[in-house]
């Protein structure tokens, strides 16, 4: 795993202590419509209808979503198994956001 990826997955494990994700995809997408989510991240493991639903959901609400790669997204947040995360604006969502730009494999759409 590249550097970048690290230091992503730590921010992103440092957000989870904080209390700044939603897990689920229910959970989230009302993140997303409620205007509290900043960042939507989505496991590559997901089925395609949580993918497109996600993906609409995102686009509408104009929310970044990013693709991570499988399994590293349950891992970094400690709950294994989790397809989609929703980080909550702020500080902590600014910096993921900042630290995906850096990482070349990064997609963010939104």
């Amino acid at each position: 795993m590249p550097i970048e990826q690290d230091a992503f997955f730590s921010m992103l494990g440092l957000a989870m202590r904080a209390g700044q994700l939603t897990f689920g995809e229910d959970s989230v997408r009302k993140a997303i419509a409620s205007g509290t989510a900043g960042l939507v991240l989505l496991d590559d493991g997901a089925s395609e209808n949580t993918k497109k639903r996600m993906r609409d959901s995102c686009s509408y609400y104009a929310v970044q979503l990013l693709e991570t790669e499988k399994t590293p997204l349950g891992t970094a947040v400690g709950r294994s198994g989790r397809m989609s995360v929703a980080v909550k604006k702020g500080p902590l969502c600014d910096r993921l956001i900042e630290l995906a730009r850096q990482n070349d494999a990064a997609t963010l759409e939104g």
